[in-house]
Parts: structure tokens; C-alpha cells; sequence
């Protein structure tokens, strides 16, 4: 496993949620980003208290993690270790209650 993947594998089982974007939950830097945290909060997550990435300031985790989830897009979402999706799939999720039921929040 190269160095990126041992860091990103690392990431991933160390953090419940976690959540590769561009930007953190405070500043999301992409209308994507800000779409998750949006769905994460609408799900009842305290966006505070989750890890997130921001893939802007580490070009090896942002090619890495691509590579690592066999998924071309950021953000890229991790709930105990499995990957989730992207923001679209997010929102599909939400909208079925599927995520809310994944992040342990229940239905919506």
C-alpha cells in the first residue's frame, strides 16, 4: 500500500464520519462541499464534530483518495469506515431516509 493510501486508510478507520471535500465545514470551497455539509446537517450531524479533509491543501490525498474509493469526484463521504458516495448519492440517501438511518440519526 503507498504512503497516501496508508494515510487515507488511516483517516477512514480512525473517524466515524468523515468527509474529503474542498474546504472544511466551516468554508466549504466548492458548491459540491457545500451540498454535503448541507445534507449532513439536514440529517441532524453537528458538522463541528466530524472529520472532515480539505483536499485543496494536500494534492496526494486529492489524487489519492480518488484512486483509494475507485470514485472520480470529491467530496467523497466515509461513515465507519464504508464508503458512502458523492454528493448526489447524499442526497438520493437523504431523500429515502437511507442516510439519516446510515449516520445513526434515524429516519428524517
Amino acid at each position: 500500500m503507498s504512503d497516501v493510501n496508508q494515510r487515507i486508510d488511516d483517516l477512514v478507520k480512525q473517524n466515524d464520519i468523515l468527509l474529503f471535500m474542498k474546504g472544511n465545514a466551516t468554508f466549504p470551497q466548492c458548491g459540491f462541499s457545500g451540498r454535503a455539509i448541507q445534507i449532513l446537517k439536514a440529517c441532524g450531524v453537528d458538522v463541528r464534530g466530524i472529520k472532515t479533509v480539505n483536499v485543496l491543501e494536500d494534492d496526494e490525498i486529492r489524487q489519492g483518495i480518488k484512486g483509494y474509493s475507485n470514485w472520480p469526484t470529491i467530496p467523497q463521504l466515509y461513515v465507519k469506515g464504508e464508503f458512502i458516495g458523492g454528493s448526489d448519492i447524499m442526497m438520493e440517501m437523504y431523500e429515502s431516509g437511507e442516510l439519516s438511518q446510515v449516520l445513526g440519526n434515524g429516519p428524517n
